[in-house]
């Protein structure tokens, strides 16, 4: 399917209007198609409402297993600790010692083994806080702790997946700001489309893909959402989620490890300024799945990984308030994606929002 390219609206009556019109847009990083229907948006609305997060979240709490000093469920005793604080998930969906699956008997009942180790990292030691509340050496820690477990892990590990849940809505059980870390004895289904994707348009076109559409996104603004020297975070052309965002650096890297000084603590600030936006659309914890993508590691530290580039993707549910959020049912599951407001809206929504926290404001106006 081609459909026609979706750009900038045009004023002749009856033309194609991208925020107006029903089209399909391309996704060269997953090989799939996603369509935007932004009229649905003017639809009335009668469906589920979610529950806000709470406002009143204890800052020390004993009963929450990821506050220092409180006893997790395996009887262990979180120390007192005071920045970043790394231990092994309690309730592991890997693990390293996972006994070798006997022979398939068939090639419609496919087994292969499954090993690796799944760890949690609290950001900070109030439950109170999330990123976009913390200060800027906080994150940069955050981001040196990262960079630590990509290089521990993914020294024998093919892949390491960091990655947030915020929020209830995103299946978090815990009020307290922390992210999960896991390391698989191969490489996972997205790493695995991706690593293709990157590769098949290094050797056609001679760059890596999203070095490439960085620089584009740079250029044309329309999608942008924040940016300083070293990076970028768009509303990426071809979005699935409403608020979805990409978080990009402008220089070719492919490990997070690799990052340098000074990218280091520019990701910190383009990450509080991108996290302050999402909190003040509708005045609330945004609530969102992120994770980094980067280039394979154990045995692929050997390999020629050119064709990837270090990236981020912000998956945040909520569509027209802080009650009402996306739902990815019926056509989504059976057919493909769909989106009902275009990423050129949403990331206006987004750019044109406060740099200022809704909370620090109001704290200022008392």
């Amino acid at each position: 399917m081609e459909p026609s390219p979706a750009g900038e609206e045009e004023e002749e009556s009856g033309s194609f209007r991208a925020s107006e019109h029903q089209h399909a847009r391309y996704n060269p990083l997953r090989d799939d198609w996603v369509l935007v229907s932004a009229h649905r948006m003017k639809r009335p609305w009668q469906g589920q409402l979610e529950k806000p997060p709470p406002e009143d979240v204890p800052r020390w709490d004993p009963n929450n297993p990821l506050c220092p000093g409180a006893t997790r469920a395996n009887g262990e005793v979180n120390p007192k600790y005071e920045g970043t604080f790394v231990f092994p998930n309690d309730f592991p969906a890997l693990q390293p010692d996972a006994p070798e699956p006997g022979d398939s008997d068939h090639p419609l009942f496919r087994v292969a083994a499954a090993r690796g180790v799944c760890k949690v990292m609290c950001f900070h030691p109030w439950s109170d806080l999330t990123l976009p509340l913390m200060s800027l050496p906080e994150i940069r820690a955050v981001i040196d702790a990262w960079a630590e477990l990509m290089a521990e892990l993914g020294a024998s590990y093919p892949w390491v997946q960091i990655f947030e849940n915020k929020g209830a809505m995103m299946g978090c059980s815990n009020p307290h700001p922390h992210c999960q870390v896991w390391a698989s004895s191969f490489l996972p289904n997205e790493a695995c489309l991706e690593d293709r994707t990157q590769r098949q348009h290094l050797s056609q076109h001679g760059v890596p893909m999203l070095l490439e559409y960085a620089e584009q996104e740079a250029h044309r603004k329309e999608r942008l959402v924040v940016e300083n020297a070293d990076w970028l975070v768009v509303v990426p052309y071809w979005a699935t989620w409403p608020y979805q965002t990409l978080l990009l650096p402008r220089r070719h890297v492919c490990r997070l490890q690799d990052l340098r000084d000074g990218e280091r603590d520019s990701l910190a600030s383009i990450m509080q300024r991108l996290l302050i936006k999402y909190d003040n659309l509708f005045e609330v914890s945004f609530p969102y799945s992120m994770g980094w993508h980067g280039a394979p590691t154990g045995p692929y530290l050997e390999e020629d990984c050119g064709h990837w580039q270090l990236h981020a993707h912000y998956y945040p549910p909520l569509l027209r308030s802080a009650t009402i959020r996306k739902f990815m049912v019926g056509y989504e599951m059976l057919a493909q994606a769909q989106r009902d407001l275009t990423p050129e809206q949403a990331a206006e929504r987004l750019r044109n929002l406060p740099d200022v926290h809704y909370k620090q404001r109001a704290k200022e106006m008392s």
